[in-house]
């Protein structure tokens, strides 16, 4: 096994986790929030939308069963990378998408999918994903943790696209 970590945010977590979780050769997936300007934030604060935190998932991969390539590649299909600091009705900075890679390999590959993704003209506007270094990892809330597992009927604005 060659166990990595990827962090990714595409707008609410929970939609995200849902899918992320499924993917063979995921091993783990976690909530939470990263990439803000505060310490040990919590929903209370991240959901004003003024922490810069984003609603993410910190995804712990084998490697040799699925790359990080073919992984971003579910990223790109569960949410609309077009939209700035929005997805479906969730609208705000925590909702942002956006790509936390861990080394210099995950952001060269990060860039080169979104290259690859914007010249296919599967979507009608510019990819608006950011690249930056991940930062400080807070996990969510426990109710927040696998949530539509525990909410079978829970809100979700993601799905895989073609």
């Amino acid at each position: 096994m060659k166990k990595e970590v990827a962090t990714l945010a595409g707008g609410c977590f929970w939609g995200m986790e849902d899918i992320i979780r499924n993917i063979p050769g995921v091993l783990n997936t976690t909530v939470g929030y990263t990439g803000g300007l505060i310490e040990n934030p919590n929903y209370s604060i991240v959901k004003l939308g003024t922490s810069n935190h984003a609603e993410s998932v910190e995804v712990e991969f084998d490697a040799s069963k699925i790359t990080y390539s073919e992984l971003l590649n579910f990223f790109f299909k569960m949410h609309d990378p077009t939209t700035i600091n929005q997805q479906g009705n969730d609208k705000g900075t925590q909702y942002r998408s956006v790509i936390f890679f861990h080394n210099e390999e995950q952001k060269i590959t990060a860039l080169e999918m979104i290259k690859k993704v914007d010249a296919s003209g599967k979507w009608p506007r510019p990819i608006v994903t950011q690249v930056i270094p991940a930062s400080k990892f807070y996990p969510a809330e426990e109710y927040h943790q696998d949530y539509l597992k525990k909410n079978p009927g829970g809100y979700t604005c993601h799905w895989l696209r073609n």
